[in-house]
């Protein structure tokens, strides 16, 4: 099971990498990567879902990541990692179908393949410190 999200996520974070990069269509780039990458039904449904969740909450996704970020603007921040954080903070608070952890760290696998050298860390805490909130208010 675990597999087919791992994939979601990956394909999800290019569509909306370059819906954010170019403004393409994030649901079309993912039709013509799931054709590429032959992702499998599920794969492809799941990728679908986060993308759309991420782009009907990106507001509230946004404002999350500004007061758990304050120093580095949502627009300042590199389009992957603004992107990891959007799809693990819908999975995290949004969707809540992923546990904790998990969500935590694919995100911070995500950045260790996709993002900077610093990414990873900088994902991690932004995370943590949003997890630690959602943890407060149970």
């Amino acid at each position: 099971m675990a597999h087919f999200r791992r994939n979601a996520r990956i394909a999800a974070l290019q569509a909306l990498f370059e819906s954010d990069s170019s403004g393409h269509d994030p649901e079309a780039s993912l039709a013509w990567l799931a054709e590429e990458q032959v992702l499998q039904q599920t794969a492809l449904s799941y990728a679908q879902e986060l993308i759309r969740g991420v782009i009907e909450n990106k507001t509230r996704i946004d404002s999350l990541i500004k007061t758990h970020a304050p120093n580095w603007p949502v627009a300042q921040l590199s389009a992957i990692d603004r992107n990891i954080l959007r799809v693990a903070i819908f999975e995290i608070l949004i969707e809540n179908r992923v546990p904790l952890k998990a969500a935590i760290n694919e995100a911070v696998e995500l950045a260790k393949t996709f993002g900077s050298h610093n990414s990873s860390k900088f994902i991690n805490g932004v995370l943590g410190a949003i997890s630690q909130e959602k943890v407060n208010s149970l």
